[in-house]
């Protein structure tokens, strides 16, 4: 009997990565109405104060 015989086993691992597409979607809305707010102000700047310099 050959009870010292190695079995070869291959055992194949997948990793599927998730990602939260809430999370993605809560994330771009947050930095969006940043930048909207951003270009916001700037647009008053540029429209009703800076022409008071004028």
């Amino acid at each position: 009997m050959d009870n010292n015989r190695q079995e070869e086993k291959h055992i194949e691992v997948r990793r599927e990565e998730k990602t939260d597409s809430g999370l993605v979607g809560a994330t771009f809305i947050k930095y969006a109405a940043y930048i909207i707010i951003f270009f916001g102000i700037l647009w008053f700047l540029i429209s009703y104060v800076f022409p008071m310099f004028s």
